[in-house]
């Protein structure tokens, strides 16, 4: 594809320049990250020169592409980290400061069903007194996906009153001792209501669609990371929680 940066200045002014620019960049930024200086969080950086130097006038209108960019990830907003994908057009200038403008882009990338998605078989449970296994039909789920699964009551000694499965993000910035993390329940599903006996299978079937999710994001450019977890929450007749949690895979599949 090719497009067209438009050049205009004030009626009546002229503007010497030494050559004009424009970059595709895509950035990673940590909001409590201080410590870096602007472009260290850099993944992508393309650049291309429209405009030898010259004396910008009149409007004019110059093409450029970028052809066969490679975007491992989507764009990412979030609450301490993002993901841009931008255009930057820089006007270079000796005797005053450049004249810049960014132009914000948003990337979506659609992914392939993957060849192995193996179920999720788990065990919960307290000794001589509750006994749980769940099953998961996968672990890999497009966005428009539905969870589904079984719950078994092997051993039943504690009055369960409720029973809720929880969609959480994990959002994962920077590494080792410096990561800080952040967990934010996006949906809550309530199973069942009422006490469980010896044997019983519970359904799952949970829609994603309705929910605002985003694909998994694995540690990118070492900054940021943002996973999803299955939890599944158990509550007694004293509020006493029980709960395992299994990671599950997000992708895209089709545009939205």
């Amino acid at each position: 594809m090719v497009l067209n940066v438009l050049f205009s200045t004030v009626p009546g002014k002229r503007v010497e320049h030494l050559g004009v620019k424009i970059e595709l960049i895509g950035r990673v930024e940590a909001y409590f990250d201080r410590s870096g200086r602007e472009g260290d969080g850099d993944f992508l950086s393309i650049l291309r020169e429209i405009e030898p130097p010259g004396t910008l006038s009149e409007p004019i209108s110059k093409p450029f592409s970028f052809k066969s960019v490679d975007f491992p990830n989507e764009s990412y907003n979030g609450k301490n980290a993002s993901l841009r994908v931008f255009l930057k057009v820089t006007v270079v200038r000796s005797y005053a400061s450049n004249i810049v403008n960014e132009y914000k882009l948003w990337v979506r990338n659609v992914r392939e069903p993957p060849e192995v998605n193996n179920s999720i078989k788990m065990e919960v449970g307290i000794e001589d007194c509750l006994h749980i296994e769940f099953e998961y039909s996968k672990a890999k789920y497009h966005l428009r996906d539905a969870i589904i699964g079984k719950i078994f009551f092997l051993l039943v000694r504690v009055k369960i009153k409720r029973m809720e499965i929880e969609i959480r993000r994990r959002e994962i910035c920077g590494l080792g001792a410096n990561a800080h993390g952040e967990n934010e329940v996006i949906a809550k599903f309530e199973v069942m209501e009422g006490a469980p006996v010896r044997g019983e299978c519970i359904p799952v079937r949970l829609f994603l669609s309705p929910y605002d999710l985003t694909p998994t994001y694995k540690s990118v450019n070492n900054k940021f990371s943002v996973k999803y977890y299955l939890n599944l929450v158990l509550i007694d007749d004293e509020d006493r929680r029980y709960f395992k949690q299994q990671e599950i895979i997000l992708y895209r599949s089709e545009l939205l």
